[in-house]
């Protein structure tokens, strides 16, 4: 299937997307992408995060590459005390992800995270090790209780459907891709095929980088419904089924605005608008990447 008119919607009231695992993920979180980068700014940074907790985002995304191990310390202070309440997700270098480089590099972020077990753990981006050797060390660490769920992250349709393809490759539990009003790209057929299969797709980058958000069309949209730009452009994606948005914040009242969408009910008007202001894809794109 191709093309934007087969996408599914989310269905009313849903706050968690099902892996294929069975486990519950939730639909909106924070990021920490650029966090961990100045140690000075480390106690902000985590109190920024805990304090999203607090207002209900519990899914934290971070990565080995974020900081060089910076952010991962930095949502470890975050969660100190509170892990069972947190859904935890974590990425290794595709030059870590060997049979036995991804076992190592796994145990380092537990180290750097404080903690014995990573919710999700994702293959960062295509490299030149074999799928089937990453997969394998995934599911050694799996089997030894080191992670819950495994996956990918900046995989186009073809290579996810590779990826998938290998021994063992059916438990992968997410794609994480560039995904907001605009970088529409994977709605073309990356997205439909996700959904066809189940997988959950996670958006990095949900707010283009703040960049989209002072478009007209969507400030028209956000001041019918009295809320921000980000809080509707938030609350647009998570109209799909199965995809989960994970914007940062270090700024408390940026945050409350992120929770918001997962309360705001777009109108058909609003969907209808921002296509307008944000066309979906007419052809296949290359993937977006940041």
């Amino acid at each position: 299937m191709t093309g934007t008119d087969g996408l599914r919607r989310r269905p009313a009231g849903e706050t968690t997307v099902a892996l294929p695992s069975g486990a519950a993920m939730p639909i909106l979180g924070q990021g920490t992408w650029g966090m961990g980068e100045d140690r000075r700014e480390a106690d902000e940074e985590a109190a920024a995060l805990a304090a999203g907790l607090d207002l209900g985002l519990t899914l934290i995304d971070t990565a080995e590459m974020y900081g060089e191990g910076g952010a991962e310390e930095v949502a470890g202070q975050a969660i100190h005390g509170r892990r069972d309440g947190v859904f935890l997700v974590s990425k290794v270098y595709p030059h870590n992800a060997g049979r036995t480089g991804a076992i190592d590099a796994c145990e380092r972020s537990l180290r750097r995270l404080g903690t014995d077990r990573i919710d999700l753990y994702l293959l960062h981006w295509q490299g030149g090790t074999p799928h089937a050797e990453t997969i394998e060390a995934f599911e050694r660490l799996r089997q030894d209780g080191k992670l819950v769920d495994w996956g990918v992250s900046n995989f186009d349709r073809d290579d996810v459907a590779a990826w998938a393809g290998e021994a063992g490759g059916d438990r992968t539990a997410t794609n994480q891709v560039c995904y907001s009003l605009s970088a529409r790209g994977i709605e073309w057929d990356l997205l439909p095929w996700c959904q066809d299969r189940g997988l959950p797709v996670m958006a990095y980058s949900p707010l283009g980088q703040g960049r989209l958000l002072g478009n007209p069309g969507l400030g028209g949209v956000a001041r019918r419904h009295g809320v921000a730009p980000a809080t509707v452009a938030l609350a647009w994606l998570l109209t799909r089924q199965g995809v989960v948005a994970i914007p940062k914040s270090s700024r408390i009242e940026r945050l409350r605005d992120h929770r918001k969408a997962l309360d705001l009910v777009l109108e058909e008007a609003d969907l209808a608008a921002l296509d307008q202001a944000f066309p979906p894809p007419r052809r296949k794109m290359p993937l977006a990447i940041l």
